[in-house]
């Protein structure tokens, strides 16, 4: 019996490629979280709340980012196999923009979470942090959870669709399934409406606050910051270090 006849055949390869990694992002998302609760052990209910979707974008953006390097050896083999010994593949080209693509999309809760997407700010960055929290308020609001939920609902369409016909792809002699790759634009769009809700709940706090909330990666940041400082003696910092250490049972 060939390897390939537990899941239908080699052609349905995309489909276990995207389940497979699956148990590691879940993994992934739990360390994420309980880090973050270790590292801030006087957080109130709701900044673990925050963290709990923050840690859940961080595993699946973590996870899926090794497409990068998938999609580098697919890349490089089909140019030295093509160029070297004359004999292109007929999977590279379905296997390139099907890791781009899941590169690509999952990686947009994870970067919303750190907030890196690219941001012309030269007037934001100015403002005072309740001006600033108002207006991404707003901007949620009007574009982007109407956006998202579009998103969702034509993608669902789109990718059941293919799922009933059992969609192959048409761009090479290989013809792999291309609807488990359509389905992530449901999935991602999830995805970016939970992230999505958390940024709104950090607008909310920073407008009664004045203050942004700590990101995971402000967490990160502060504990390195701290021991940094600690390496070059200052007292203060050693002796919150050594409290916040006992409290944790550390030290």
């Amino acid at each position: 019996m060939d390897v390939f006849d537990f899941i239908g055949g080699p052609k349905q390869l995309p489909l276990l490629a995207y389940l497979l990694p699956i148990p590691i992002a879940l993994w992934l998302f739990a360390a994420e979280f309980k880090d973050a609760v270790r590292r801030t052990p006087n957080a109130s209910m709701g900044e673990r709340t925050l963290y709990l979707i923050d840690s859940l974008s961080t595993g699946f953006g973590k996870t899926y980012g090794w497409c990068i390097l998938v999609l580098t050896f697919t890349t490089s083999y089909e140019v030295f196999s093509r160029y070297m010994f004359g004999a292109p593949t007929d999977w590279a080209f379905d296997a390139s923009y099907m890791l781009y693509g899941t590169l690509f999309m999952l990686g947009g809760a994870y970067a919303l979470s750190r907030n890196s997407h690219v941001r012309g700010d030269f007037l934001y960055r100015a403002w005072p942090i309740r001006r600033q929290a108002f207006m991404d308020l707003l901007l949620y609001i009007l574009f982007f959870f109407p956006g998202m939920l579009a998103f969702i609902y034509s993608g669902y369409g789109f990718a059941e669709m293919g799922r009933r016909m059992n969609e192959h792809s048409s761009a090479s002699p290989n013809g792999p399934i291309v609807w488990p790759f359509k389905w992530l634009i449901s999935i991602v769009g999830c995805l970016m409406v939970l992230q999505g809700i958390v940024e709104l709940s950090r607008c909310v706090m920073a407008l009664r606050t004045g203050e942004w909330p700590q990101r995971l990666h402000d967490v990160e940041e502060l504990e390195k910051v701290m021991l940094a400082k600690a390496e070059h003696g200052e007292y203060q910092v050693v002796k919150d270090l050594e409290e916040l250490g006992v409290r944790k049972g550390d030290v």
